[in-house]
């Protein structure tokens, strides 16, 4: 059984069915991609699982105990971050800190010791100032320390790094990886490159329910697309091998390539069974065509959740 379990659950706002036998199952210590477009529903999922919205139906359980709407048993065991995470702007991180610290029933030494460390982790140690004078993805990294003071065995994050520039963005998912050690991270986002980078496990929400899921490595084997990347060092080249591959009979994809040419480029893509790479090489060795970069296609996120939600 993992961590986080969910099983057919439904949720309805008027007539807008917006999640619709959902079934969901997280594994300790994974850092599970939880994507879908803006409104599929994520965060109303997020908000069953740490028991602050009713669902109509089904089920969900934390560590093996089940989730009640407005009772926080559960939650006891899971650290939340939302998207915009809110503080008392004219308090320092380390004030901050220690009264929530105090807030959830921590003695003294374990807050001290446990807001040194966190502050270490998301780089606020040597950070003395107020928090209202923050950067948003100053406010994020310390919204993760707040969500880890209480040592929680899930962390639910619900797009921390939507908002965040390239730097801040790479700060957060960082922390996230080095977090994965001690506690297991549902990361709901739509950004998907940054779902490539960090997660083991993926699952794209569509129209209610998991539309795809399986780790990356299971859904781009699933999913092949079997085709080979071609660039060139001379548009004369492009030419030639296009010419040569119509002869032999390869499929190609002629858009690419009649477009190549009319603007001058240096490479194409072509459509073939990953079975005749040999082919394609024999034709460039024969013609002594040497390209640049050849390279077997491989599926991209991107790819596989506009497939989904076409």
């Amino acid at each position: 059984m993992g961590i986080l379990e969910i099983q057919q659950l439904s949720k309805k706002f008027g007539k807008n069915q917006v999640i619709q036998g959902l079934n969901l199952s997280v594994e300790e210590h994974s850092i599970y991609g939880f994507i879908g477009q803006n409104g599929a529903g994520k965060t109303t999922t997020m908000k069953m699982a740490l028991g602050l919205l009713a669902p109509d139906s089904g089920s969900i359980q934390v560590c093996g105990e089940q989730v009640v709407y407005g009772q926080t048993k559960t939650n006891k065991k899971v650290g939340y971050l939302p998207d915009v995470p809110e503080f008392y702007g004219y308090m320092k991180p380390k004030e901050y800190l220690k009264l929530c610290g105090e807030i959830t029933g921590l003695s003294k030494s374990e807050v001290n010791k446990r807001t040194e460390e966190l502050l270490t982790l998301v780089g606020l140690h040597e950070v003395n100032r107020k928090i209202a004078g923050f950067s948003r993805g100053m406010k994020q990294r310390l919204g993760i320390a707040q969500a880890l003071l209480n040592q929680p065995e899930l962390l639910i994050c619900d797009e921390p790094t939507s908002a965040l520039d390239p730097i801040g963005r790479k700060e957060i998912l960082d922390i996230l990886a080095t977090v994965k050690e001690t506690t297991t991270v549902v990361f709901s986002t739509h950004i998907l490159s940054d779902v490539e980078r960090i997660c083991d496990h993926v699952a794209i929400l569509h129209k209610g329910s998991i539309a795809l899921e399986g780790t990356l490595a299971e859904l781009r084997k699933k999913h092949q697309n079997n085709g080979f990347y071609l660039e060139f060092q001379e548009q004369a080249q492009v030419e030639l091998f296009c010419q040569l591959a119509e002869l032999k009979g390869i499929e190609k994809k002629t858009d690419l390539i009649n477009r190549s040419i009319t603007l001058n480029l240096k490479e194409l893509t072509v459509e073939e069974s990953a079975n005749d790479g040999q082919l394609l090489m024999e034709l460039l060795y024969k013609n002594q065509i040497v390209p640049l970069k050849f390279e077997q296609l491989e599926p991209t996120l991107e790819n596989l959740f506009l497939e989904v939600i076409k």
